[in-house]
């Protein structure tokens, strides 16, 4: 902690960290900060002599970005919800209840896709190109046997579990 003068008896929060500490304080590494730096999650200034440091708020943005990542969440998503809250201060109850009830939204998506994926592992015959016409996980009828053999089913129904995520934005 600093104080705002030598007589000062009430200490003072330092309003900026280094990266250091910035990591430290929020149980991750250098690395991690530079990382989620880069991708824009959050964001740094310099000092005259070129050390970067954070704004205290940026811990709350790191503990939405650990939350986020705990529950499943993309950091293409946790930067979109980010990208929502005030940049130049910590987000308060309103901004997190918003940004968890979208989460919740999604994550209850993701649960039903994976009891649905569970439901039908018995009749999967594991065969890897999942084009077979007794396969009711990927393809109940045998729908991919007209677009030749492999398995771009599955590629193609994630690419759409990818995209209806997007779309609850």
């Amino acid at each position: 902690m600093t104080t705002s003068n030598a007589n000062s008896a009430v200490p003072q929060r330092k309003s900026q960290l280094g990266i250091g500490e910035l990591a430290r304080r929020a149980g991750i590494t250098v690395p991690a900060v530079r990382y989620y730096e880069t991708r824009n999650l959050i964001s740094s200034t310099r000092t005259s002599g070129n050390v970067r440091v954070f704004a205290r708020h940026t811990l709350r943005r790191l503990a939405i970005i650990a939350a986020g990542q705990r529950v499943g969440m993309t950091l293409g998503e946790i930067a979109e919800a980010l990208s929502e809250l005030p940049a130049d201060r910590a987000p308060n109850k309103a901004h997190w209840e918003q940004l968890s009830t979208h989460w919740k939204l999604i994550v209850d998506r993701r649960v039903s896709q994976l009891e649905s994926l569970r439901d039908s592992l018995d009749s999967c015959i594991g065969c890897g190109c999942l084009s077979y016409s007794n396969c009711s996980l990927m393809n109940p009828g045998d729908e991919a046997a007209a677009e030749g053999e492999g398995s771009r089913w599955i590629r193609k129904l994630d690419a759409n579990s990818r995209n209806q995520s997007s779309d609850v934005s």
